[in-house]
């Protein structure tokens, strides 16, 4: 690859539009670290998004087969060179990383990297990732580093691009899911409006019907016949609402956007407290997250209608090359074995049948008095 400044300024231009034609995060990551990897000539690239408890949110490489990614294993901790420039927020342009005093090592199906340059990703104060590149496509001088200065400064420009693309891409999310949740609490409060309306007629009229059936049958036969005309009609209230709050799709907001979507709603919804916590999750094959999806919102149908909890805590971490779902609550708990022996209850069956149907497994822990916890487990790809 040519670095004279006109060939240079055109790459650099081509990875910037390409970086402003997305506007969904994980799309903005995969751009900027193929067009870094592009215009530098590297083997190999990467950037990490770190969160808030040692490790990255988003970790995207490029130069990396599918095996061999997940060959590697768990996303890397904050550790190292990437610690330094997550920290000390300056450029890292090394002749060989593994050289370096503050290098840890990495697992065995790594690829192995000599020459190495990365550098942080900033919006103002804020540090919003770490960009590297390893193993320059040149020949490289006896004991020396790939990548030029040029080559610092060529990645530099880009990654204050990157910035704002990135930026720029948060917000949108942000402002999506916003969209979304305000529309669907919208819908939920109208929902409770339209029922609790229904059914507050509903158990009027069956207290009249009650107080009438013995001293003026016809007329009691006759409330009777306007319960199940209400009863119809707020279950059609219920049938309508469900299709208008069923979830966005699955491969255009992911498994992680849609349950926290819908738990800020079941949350604004409800009077007991619905919480979402996620870690490291990976895209899962599509039945896999379809069938997590499911299992989620029966088991939190099940703690929101039936349990009488007053909290709600969801968790999707990630296991190995899958990921494990539980739904915890606090409310009244049952008796396992009794609901072995009932069959079909609280959907407990169904549950099973979609974690057995995608390779997974299902255990559901309660007992009378001490809550629920609702397993799911699946294997990945």
């Amino acid at each position: 690859m040519s670095h004279r400044p006109g060939s240079g300024l055109a790459a650099v231009s081509t990875a910037l539009l390409a970086m402003s034609r997305r506007l969904e995060v994980r799309d903005v990551l995969k751009t900027i670290v193929a067009s870094a990897r592009e215009l530098l000539d590297a083997e190999y690239a990467a950037l990490g998004v770190p969160d808030d408890h040692g490790g990255f949110a988003q970790f995207v490489v490029d130069g990396v087969s599918d095996a061999q990614w997940k060959a590697i294993g768990p996303l890397p901790r904050q550790h190292g060179i990437l610690a330094a420039m997550l920290r000390d927020a300056k450029p890292e342009r090394l002749a060989d990383v593994r050289k370096d005093p503050r290098f840890e090592g990495w697992p065995s199906a790594h690829p192995d990297m000599s020459d190495f340059l990365g550098l942080p990703i900033k919006d103002g104060e804020e540090t919003m990732g770490a960009l590297f590149l390893a193993n320059k496509r040149c020949p490289k001088p006896e004991g020396g580093c790939g990548f030029t200065e040029e080559d610092e400064e060529l990645l530099g420009i880009l990654a204050q691009h990157a910035a704002i693309a990135l930026t720029n891409a948060r917000l949108y999310e942000r402002s999506r899911e916003l969209t979304i949740a305000e529309e669907r609490s919208r819908l939920a409060h109208e929902l409770h409006d339209a029922v609790s309306q229904k059914l507050f007629s509903l158990r009027l009229t069956a207290q009249a019907a009650a107080a009438l059936v013995d001293r003026d049958p016809a007329r009691a036969k006759g409330e009777l016949q306007q319960v199940a005309v209400l009863a119809a009609e707020a279950a059609d209230e219920l049938r309508a609402a469900v299709v208008e709050l069923r979830p966005a799709a699955l491969d255009e907001d992911g498994l992680v956007n849609t349950l926290r979507t819908q738990i800020q709603v079941l949350d604004r919804a409800h009077s007991a407290r619905v919480t979402f916590d996620t870690c490291g999750i990976r895209a899962l094959p599509a039945a896999q997250e379809e069938a997590l999806l499911r299992v989620a919102q029966e088991a939190l149908h099940n703690a929101l209608r039936h349990s009488g909890a007053a909290q709600v805590d969801v968790a999707l971490i990630r296991r190995g090359q899958g990921a494990v779902l539980s739904v915890t609550d606090d409310g009244k708990g049952f008796e396992p074995r009794t609901v072995r022996r009932a069959g079909r209850h609280l959907g407990l069956v169904s549950m099973r049948d979609r974690a057995s149907g995608v390779g997974g497994r299902l255990k559901v822990e309660s007992a009378p008095g001490r809550g629920t916890t609702v397993e799911m487990e699946v294997p990945g790809g």
